[in-house]
């Protein structure tokens, strides 16, 4: 009786030392809604340089494409080096997730309006219904007047190619899909050379593409994801201050 009894006082120790050390903690991440991390993400990022992505050890650079913006103009990458620019791959018909990345990219569009030197490259992955035309209209509808704000659309094989090979952004035709289409609502960044760049994670690992489907200042979504446009803007203004090398 008497090893029982010293028992439960070790274990009544061990949960009041528990109370003591965690609980605490555990309410302050609820208070200040930080319940799930931001997917480590390294936060304190602001003093490095941003990684570059590799493949096969060398810099990835943004693949060479031509194709036809909302004004019917021929716009290809090297239309942008000299820009730090956001690509993403959308279609105008989206239900889902593309109101919501075109939405934060406004909110960085006009972020940076006093920035000569940023821009976005969106490449419709629907180019059979999203002409130049309807891409105009679109841009007219969601508030994009940076003139450094292509939407995109030409062949169907060399738009899919330059999503799945060229940046690794995952796009295919899905009937069964909502809007027929499936993609991933990733943006990569592009430095003012045409490297993607990214932050690295708590790992030490590039993070590669940001996550452009969550609305800034709207917490986590269902699968403890959380908003990285702040993240995204703020490396955004690292690369614009970066000098430029031809």
């Amino acid at each position: 009786m008497k090893k029982g009894k010293y028992h439960y006082i070790w274990i009544g120790a061990v949960i009041l030392l528990f109370g003591i050390l965690f609980i605490p903690k555990i309410v302050d991440r609820l208070a200040e809604g930080r319940v799930v991390d931001h997917d480590r993400i390294s936060l304190d990022a602001g003093a490095q340089p941003l990684s570059y992505v590799l493949l096969g050890g060398e810099r990835r650079r943004v693949p060479s494409f031509a194709l036809l913006d909302q004004d019917s103009l021929l716009i290809t990458d090297r239309d942008y080096l000299g820009k730090v620019y956001v690509a993403e791959f959308f279609f105008t018909t989206c239900p889902t997730i593309c109101p919501i990345m075109t939405q934060n990219l406004v909110a960085l569009q006009d972020a940076f309006a006093d920035e000569p030197d940023f821009g976005v490259a969106s490449f419709t992955i629907n180019p059979h219904h999203d002409t130049p035309g309807v891409l105009k209209q679109y841009a007219e509808a969601h508030g994009i007047t940076d003139m450094d704000w292509h939407l995109l659309t030409g062949p169907r094989d060399t738009i899919y190619e330059l999503a799945n090979a060229g940046f690794n952004i995952f796009a295919a035709e899905m009937p069964e899909e909502a809007g027929g289409f499936e993609h991933s609502g990733l943006f990569a960044l592009i430095d003012r050379q045409g490297y993607i760049r990214s932050r690295k994670d708590s790992f030490g690992n590039p993070l590669v593409y940001y996550r452009g489907a969550i609305l800034e200042g709207r917490g986590a979504n269902a699968q403890g994801e959380t908003e990285q446009i702040s993240l995204l803007r703020a490396d955004i203004r690292k690369l614009l201050d970066e000098p430029y090398e031809n």
